[in-house]
């Protein structure tokens, strides 16, 4: 390793250590409580008994003005953002990978740099719970790696990662501790539960990172007026806002964004268009969307870039790696400190051997025609070598 690359990844282990976690008042998260001004509403449906909060306490009551944004000490300052797809590092229901997974991210590693380095966790770190997948369960996933992986992401660049998905309560409220012990230990930030979003501090530029699902386990999705209020409070505090999703409905058919709500077996995945829009108007200067386990397109709403889907980025032994769901990429974005876009680029992987991701594939031209053709004016353009561009009358 170069002497530029060490000081880097020193660079970054440092922002780690500065990460500040913050929690909406009034909001419950699946490991604790606050009561501070507004009621919390505990929600306890669903087969597997969670008792969690909705991030929308309040949500019923008359809408209060959204506070201000942060003005950035120097607007024009550059803050650099790699951002992935869907990361399972191996589960024992398909098998674990050799050495402890210290080589999964070999290949990618070059790619995944920046001031933040952001991923989707799906699954848990554990190795304690009760599955969510009961016996004779066949078509049923639950997925936990040993917590010991946890250094597999901080090796590989990682600053942050989402909680806020399907696979985020696969085993219960032992396994969102054991998953949020080992990320705390490894001063790897998390963000997506209840009332929760992180804030990076950058030397002094905040950039805050929410998560948000259908689930209840997460930050709700669905309920527009607390996304609002969730983002904007954050956009009080940081200087950026990234918002991720994890939503839309899965699989080779679902790389097309629709308009409306989007199910997948009788479940609501959530209206990614409204989410997305709703999410920028509070105050969110970048949307990166991951959950369809496939690539889809990108577009620009307000000047700030919606990528509806990064696709399955590392899923060893457990995802698909035929067609659509093998074809991933790395979305590295730069913002100045005041939201506004600089520049893009998407960088094509593909997953490989048992699901780790390399360098490769058909990614940029696939994201490309999708984001023509389902955005039309508003679309990114993307060149041939992944460059990310504004529409001339973007949305």
């Amino acid at each position: 390793m170069s002497r530029s690359q060490q000081e880097l990844r020193e660079r970054r282990r440092q922002a780690r250590r500065r990460v500040v976690m913050r929690r909406r008042v009034g909001a419950v998260g699946v490991l604790g409580l606050v009561v501070a001004g507004v009621v919390a509403v505990a929600s306890g449906g669903g087969g597997d008994g969670a008792q969690t909060a909705s991030a929308d306490a309040g949500a019923t009551t008359r809408a209060r003005a959204l506070p201000p944004p942060r003005t950035p000490d120097d607007p024009s300052r550059r803050i650099s953002i790699s951002a992935t797809g869907d990361v399972m590092m191996g589960t024992p229901q398909f098998g674990l990978p050799a050495d402890g997974g210290r080589g999964l991210f070999a290949q990618v590693a070059p790619l995944l740099t920046g001031d933040v380095v952001f991923g989707n966790l799906e699954g848990t770190l554990t190795t304690r719970g009760a599955s969510k997948c009961g016996s004779g369960s066949p078509n049923c996933f639950a997925f936990r790696s040993p917590p010991s992986y946890v250094a597999n992401l901080t090796r590989a660049g990682y600053t942050v990662v989402n909680l806020a998905n399907n696979h985020g309560y696969d085993f219960g409220d032992v396994g969102v501790s054991d998953t949020v012990a080992a990320l705390t230990r490894a001063k790897l930030a998390e963000t997506g539960r209840p009332g929760r979003y992180a804030v990076l501090d950058l030397d002094g530029a905040k950039v805050a990172v929410l998560g948000f699902t259908t689930y209840r386990w997460g930050n709700r999705m669905e309920r527009l007026p607390a996304v609002r209020r969730l983002v904007a409070k954050a956009a009080a505090e940081a200087d950026l806002v990234i918002v991720s999703m994890h939503a839309g409905a899965e699989g080779r058919d679902a790389t097309h964004v629709r308009s409306g709500t989007e199910f997948f077996l009788g479940e609501n995945r959530g209206d990614v268009k409204a989410f997305s829009r709703a999410a920028i108007d509070a105050g969110a200067d970048l949307v990166v969307g991951h959950g369809p386990h496939v690539l889809r397109g990108m577009e620009f709403y307000r000047g700030r870039l919606i990528a509806y889907s990064l696709g399955n980025f590392l899923g060893w032994k457990a995802f698909s790696l035929s067609g659509a769901s093998g074809v991933s990429g790395v979305l590295q974005v730069t913002l100045r400190a005041d939201g506004t876009y600089v520049s893009g680029r998407l960088r094509p992987t593909v997953l490989a051997g048992g699901g780790a991701p390399r360098p490769g594939g058909d990614g940029v031209a696939r994201v490309a025609r999708l984001s023509r053709e389902d955005f039309g004016r508003t679309a990114a353009r993307i060149s041939a070598d992944g460059a990310i561009r504004r529409p001339a009358a973007a949305g």
